[in-house]
């Protein structure tokens, strides 16, 4: 006899199919989100280490510019030395060279014969060194010495009387060339 009207069982068998057809396709759709987020996951990881090496090369390109400055500031700093080694080797031979002049110079120093003339004073031996042409020389001309040689020892004394020489020099040559 064939109904066709189901039987409960057959209403059961039907439900349950559905219900597992559901919970497949649910199943289907856990599958693919979990896929997806693995991609997003994967993606996220490949951004990540591009973002890293991007920081890394940065960090790379900071190093080298830190090194090609330092480089560079090694480099002025050497020249630096080396201006200063020639000027100060210019500044003590213009300093030898005055300190030459000064000693082929006569040197006129107080005598007491353009002080007053002799027989004017009433210590003979004062007018006997002002007749003889004697200059005075004691303690204090050799504390001016002094004093002038240290100056001429410091080093922005012997860079200031180069920087003069040369300007002295290159007024003269502007004068003999105009």
């Amino acid at each position: 006899m064939s109904t066709d009207k189901p039987t409960p069982q057959d209403l059961a068998d039907n439900v349950e199919s559905g219900a597992q057809a559901e919970r497949a396709a649910a199943e289907a759709r856990a599958a693919e989100i979990r896929e997806e987020v693995a991609i997003t996951d994967q993606r996220r990881a490949e951004e990540e280490e591009a973002k890293a090496e991007a920081a890394r090369k940065k960090a790379e390109e900071a190093e080298a510019k830190k090194e090609r400055e330092l480089a560079e500031a090694e480099e002025r700093r050497k020249a630096a030395v080396a201006e200063a080694e020639r000027a100060r080797a210019q500044a003590t031979a213009a300093a030898d060279a005055a300190r030459e002049r000064a000693a082929t110079t006569p040197r006129q120093g107080i005598s007491g014969a353009t002080v007053g003339s002799p027989g004017l004073g009433g210590d003979p031996a004062s007018a006997a060194a002002a007749g003889s042409g004697a200059t005075a020389a004691g303690p204090a001309s050799d504390d001016v010495k002094a004093k002038a040689e240290e100056l001429a020892n410091r080093p922005e004394v012997q860079i200031g009387a180069a920087f003069a020489g040369a300007f002295v020099f290159a007024q003269v040559l502007k004068k003999l060339g105009g």
